[in-house]
């Protein structure tokens, strides 16, 4: 048995190679949206999947060819506008996807085992291409990497600025389709257009927007977290919460509070992450969190619309009445920054980020991104479903992720500082591994059926 945390190495018998679209595709520019092009967003999403059993090359490069036919923005290249060096769009050239192929000699049981939570030797797992630039690196790059035991593992690097968590999915379950179903249409017909989402002229700013701050010098007393956390070394962290712990966090809120899943595990998150940072009382402290706001825009956007169609709700509070009250007090917060995302806040956010010095505001901000309830572990290449879906790497923007085999878990993964890892992981767990009416459920951190 493998036992090192740290994976072997990849041998790749190719050189990776270009996919593109199969059929003529439209060459033009396509239009980003603010949502699309700003800063925070300009990376890449990396996800990994592990499989019990392999699919063809032939069969996934095919099926990239003929998907990214619908999807030939992904097949495209990033660029400056000529009148403008600080907004991006897509020069849709059908240049290609990046593909590459790998063996790694690890069986699908061993990385289970060994992979509790990301490391760096994970990036082995996907092809880094050569590039100065954020700009040259492809929006889609594809690594397979078959295994010992006749498994594979797929990662994926989709570019951000062109699809959100919504749209990668969307655009993974097309390729399962085509190849699963290969002789029917598209479930869902991709909606290219991102003018829906076009600022106003001109711009009509009539609300406040806690979650951004323009690039200003700050004053002594400002404390930046993010500064403070990235100075040091982190450690990953991953927390699994089944059905009975979201309930258990529900009953702690006094008074009673009508909440979901989201809510309660946020708020939880967000009080653990600001206790174990021991910061001072008085200090305000911000939750950034993704909300989906293709349903909240008037009229709503169209069916298909796989760009960014989400924004960060953003609810503040002083670390005292975080911390000290149990979670109503979060749970309030987050309610209040969802309800204010009306049509009308959406479209003022989108005027403010027309103003290139307007940035997200991470200084004293937990970020959490929903990748739960997407659909993303259910993705089927033909050989099933994974054992394992999860990102590739780790870092201090926290993950709400999927459990495969059970929808109604939520792993929580965030990279905190090594000093403080056991306490984090203390507060995220207390109370929560109590027995009840005979069930014990036990609280998982990341070890359940070696899920992370």
């Amino acid at each position: 048995m493998f036992k090192s945390p740290e994976l072997p190495d990849c041998f790749y018998q190719n050189q990776p190679t270009l996919i593109c679209p199969n059929t003529p595709t439209p060459k033009h520019s396509l239009y980003l949206s603010n949502l699309d092009d700003q800063k925070f967003l300009r990376f890449s999403i990396k996800y990994l999947y592990l499989f019990k059993k392999a699919v063809s090359l032939d069969i996934l490069r095919y099926s990239l060819s003929k998907v990214l036919v619908d999807y030939y923005p992904l097949a495209g290249r990033l660029r400056t506008c000529t009148l403008d060096d600080q907004k991006l769009e897509i020069d849709c050239n059908g240049e290609g996807a990046v593909f590459a192929d790998a063996f790694m000699d690890i069986t699908s049981d061993e990385f289970l085992e060994i992979s509790r939570k990301p490391n760096r030797s994970w990036r082995k797992l996907l092809y880094r291409v050569e590039a100065h630039t954020f700009l040259e690196i492809p929006p889609l790059v594809v690594q397979v990497t078959n295994l010992r035991c006749g498994g594979m593992i797929l990662c994926t690097a989709i570019n951000h600025c062109i699809c959100d968590g919504i749209g990668t999915s969307q655009f993974l379950h097309a390729w399962s389709h085509v190849i699963t179903k290969p002789t029917l249409v598209l479930p869902i017909i991709p909606f290219h257009s991102r003018h829906v989402l076009k600022p106003r002229h001109p711009p009509q700013i009539t609300h406040t927007h806690l979650g951004y701050n323009k690039n200003t010098p700050k004053d002594d007393a400002h404390v930046d977290i993010n500064q403070y956390l990235q100075s040091q070394p982190l450690v990953p962290t991953s927390s699994t919460f089944t059905a009975s712990h979201v309930l258990r966090l529900k009953r702690q809120c006094v008074p009673s509070l009508k909440c979901t899943t989201f809510e309660a595990l946020a708020s939880h998150t967000w009080r653990s992450w600001v206790r174990s940072l021991n910061l001072s009382p008085s200090l305000n402290v911000k939750l950034l969190f993704s909300v989906n706001v293709r349903n909240k825009l008037n009229p709503e956007m169209p069916q298909g619309y796989y760009g960014n169609g989400f924004v960060l709700a953003c609810a503040e509070t002083a670390v005292k009445d975080l911390v000290t009250a149990n979670l109503h007090h979060g749970v309030k917060q987050i309610q209040q920054a969802k309800s204010s995302l009306t049509d009308d806040h959406v479209r003022s956010m989108i005027d403010l980020l027309e103003d290139k010095d307007v940035k997200t505001d991470t200084s004293s901000s937990l970020v959490i991104s929903q990748w739960a309830k997407l659909g993303l572990e259910d993705l089927d290449l033909g050989e099933g479903k994974p054992l394992h879906m999860g990102p590739l790497t780790s870092d201090i923007y926290c993950l709400f992720l999927p459990v495969v085999g059970n929808f109604d878990a939520v792993r929580v993964q965030v990279s905190v500082p090594e000093c403080v890892v056991e306490k984090f992981e203390y507060y995220m767990k207390e109370g929560l591994d109590k027995e009840e009416n005979g069930d014990i459920n036990g609280f998982h951190n990341g070890e359940q059926n070696g899920l992370i």
